[in-house]
């Protein structure tokens, strides 16, 4: 297996490259879009945008359906 193995051990060790390079730049992206949502959840009213659902759902480990505004309020105290 010797130089499929050889193109194996390349490929991990771009994507750990890649993944050092990245990571910083996903982290502010991160908390970028996480003060947009928080701004925009703060300025309108349910129900909000499938965008906005998401990203409580994902922030909440919950299902959308499952959001309630309690959820919501403690999540922006």
């Amino acid at each position: 297996m010797g130089a499929r193995r050889d193109r194996l051990d390349g490929r991990l060790a771009d994507a750990t490259k890649t993944r050092r390079q990245n990571s910083p730049i996903k982290t502010k992206e991160r908390s970028r879009r996480s003060a947009n949502m928080i701004a925009l959840i703060k300025r309108s009213e349910p129900p909000y945008t499938p965008a906005v659902m998401s990203w409580l759902s994902r922030e909440l480990g919950k299902p959308a359906k499952k959001i309630t505004p309690q959820d919501i309020k403690a999540l922006l105290a």
